[in-house]
């Protein structure tokens, strides 16, 4: 989709340059997501719509600081990455 993304069992945890350079999207549980907004709500966002109430977090790249920047991300890893995999049904429409 013309930007660079980081994922953990096939799943997105975090995007570079979307919805433009100078923004990254990391994808955090909605508490996670919460706290970092009302710490730092000049550096990180919710996403618009029903992503951003799902926790995707869009974060202002020239405004983190490099600790909390490395331990959001590492929440998004986690989170993603203990998501129980969709069961397909293997039925095709």
């Amino acid at each position: 989709m013309g930007h660079a993304d980081f994922r953990v069992n096939g799943k997105v945890f975090a995007t570079l340059g979307w919805p433009d350079k100078t923004f990254g999207m990391i994808k955090l549980p909605p508490k996670v997501q919460d706290a970092l907004v009302r710490a730092a709500p000049g550096t990180f966002e919710p996403a618009n719509g029903a992503w951003g109430r799902q926790g995707s977090t869009l974060v202002h790249l020239a405004k983190a600081d490099q600790t909390t920047l490395k331990d959001a991300i590492g929440s998004a890893w986690q989170h993603v990455a203990a998501a129980k995999p969709k069961v397909r049904s293997g039925r095709r429409a």
